[in-house]
């Protein structure tokens, strides 16, 4: 069985110190694996006291960024690139303090940050992402931490919409520190089959994150889940299927991931019954961290 996650956004957002114990007993004593932490500002959480609850958990653990405004990597002022570098960093270092192996997150631009871009403008802005991201990975590979890039859909970004878009734009850059993580809500909506866009990114494939359709929890939704982990079985992703849903009580993250209505019943519900389905659909793949 493949190990399980989820992230935090479920349920609170931001995740500090004074939040993060509790919830992450919580998440355990539901019966995850692994758990996304969102570090949404430097310093909401204490790396040494976030690993000691996490050594007493047993949960292996992510951190994925969040792109809000004033984050970008590109056509921005050359202080806010910067701003954006040292926060990435900070990522970076938390992941590395905590032991997690990955930091994920649409590393580019604000979210829902769209403009229109023909071919020559599009090939220009990567060019300059790649630039102003190439001394975060250079950080990530010192502290032995493996970046994941998200593509978003259009409705949030207009720079990396899909699998193939990532790739071109990362070129050179993609290695053994710098990924992709993919969302299985944006692959519905951006990808033709969310299967064999998995099989593009191949191994570049860093994390994972999974929800309904609607974004609620994984099941009884339009995806093809048993195509999906065929695919993962494919490229050989070992990592965990992570649920990703946010919280509708923070007007602000609600507001950025489009969360106009309830989800389920409850947070817990939402978790219990995606973490009761991910267990129930059949596969091949060993319980493993990312690859």
């Amino acid at each position: 069985m493949r190990a399980i996650g989820v992230n935090t956004w479920v349920w609170t957002s931001p995740l500090t110190d004074a939040n993060a114990p509790d919830l992450l007993r919580h998440v355990a004593g539901l019966g995850f694996d692994a758990v996304e932490l969102p570090l949404e500002n430097a310093g909401d959480l204490d790396p040494a006291a976030t690993a000691a609850v996490l050594r007493e958990t047993g949960l292996t653990p992510y951190v994925v960024g969040a792109m809000a405004p004033g984050r970008d990597l590109l056509a921005a002022p050359p202080e806010a690139i910067a701003s954006t570098q040292d926060y990435l960093r900070a990522c970076i270092d938390l992941a590395a303090a905590v032991g997690a192996p990955a930091v994920c997150g649409p590393f580019y631009a604000k979210t829902g940050r769209v403009w229109r871009l023909d071919e020559d403008a599009r090939a220009a802005a990567y060019e300059e992402w790649r630039a102003n991201l190439a001394p975060v990975v250079e950080h990530a590979a010192d502290r032995n931490v493996r970046i994941g890039i998200e593509p978003l859909n259009r409705y949030e970004t207009s720079l990396v919409n899909t699998v193939d878009q990532a790739l071109a734009g990362l070129g050179s850059l993609l290695g053994p520190s710098l990924g992709l993580a993919l969302d299985t809500y944006h692959l519905n909506i951006e990808e033709r089959s969310s299967a064999d866009a998995v099989r593009r990114a191949g191994e570049h494939l860093v994390h994972l994150q999974v929800c309904g359709s609607d974004r609620g929890a994984p099941g009884g939704d339009q995806t093809d889940w048993p195509a999906l982990l065929a695919a993962l079985d494919d490229v050989g992703y070992a990592g965990p299927l992570n649920i990703e849903s946010f919280t509708p009580d923070n007007a602000a993250i609600a507001v950025a991931a489009s969360i106009w209505r309830p989800l389920a019943a409850s947070p817990d519900d939402l978790a219990r019954d995606g973490l009761a389905f991910l267990r129930s659909v059949p596969t091949a793949a060993p319980t493993g961290g990312a690859r």
